[in-house]
């Protein structure tokens, strides 16, 4: 346990000194480099909106007063089909193409492990609501709220560690302008 420590400190140390001989970023070269992360915040933040707007009603015990059980269960689910969606896209088409030079998006490395972490409750969470919608259960915000317990920390967790990653000054480890120009996102 004690020499996983020293290493993992040995590696902050090397990163520390990495990141100080890279000069200043042009404001031109940042807004290249931190494009991934700006898209990738603006989808994030509409989850962050949803989830706020769920997780609040099942904290209060009232639904938002504009909206009926069955808009409120269609929001719930939406959040649901919207993030499989998106984890969806980037397991196929963005984290191979960044997992070639960054180790935090390959298969068994956090980034991935997050997205089977939430997908577990996600998955237990849009079944309930699907119940809840169908007649077959009645929703109650304290069963739903304990269901996105389950799932809440690891999910906001991953939506900040994701575009840090993404962020300019880590991506100008990785990638030339050039490159970050040609990716798909």
């Amino acid at each position: 346990m004690a020499e996983i420590t020293e290493r993992a400190a040995a590696q902050a140390v090397v990163e520390s000194k990495e990141e100080e001989k890279l000069p200043k970023l042009s404001g031109a070269d940042f807004r290249i480099y931190n494009r991934m992360a700006e898209h990738m915040e603006y989808f994030h933040n509409s989850f962050r909106q949803t989830w706020k707007i769920l997780y609040a009603a099942c904290s209060s015990g009232k639904r938002p007063s504009n909206m009926s059980i069955r808009q409120f269960l269609s929001t719930g689910l939406q959040f649901c089909h919207h993030l499989h969606m998106h984890h969806g896209i980037e397991e196929a088409h963005v984290f191979p193409i960044l997992a070639k030079k960054m180790p935090a998006f390959r298969k068994e490395l956090e980034l991935l492990t997050q997205h089977k972490q939430i997908h577990k409750g996600l998955d237990k969470f849009e079944a309930y609501l699907e119940e809840c919608k169908s007649g077959e259960r009645e929703l109650r915000l304290e069963e739903m709220k304990a269901l996105m317990d389950t799932f809440g920390d690891v999910l906001w967790a991953h939506l900040d560690d994701e575009v840090k990653e993404l962020g300019a000054e880590n991506m100008r480890k990785y990638w030339t302008t050039q490159e970050i120009r040609s990716m798909p996102m």
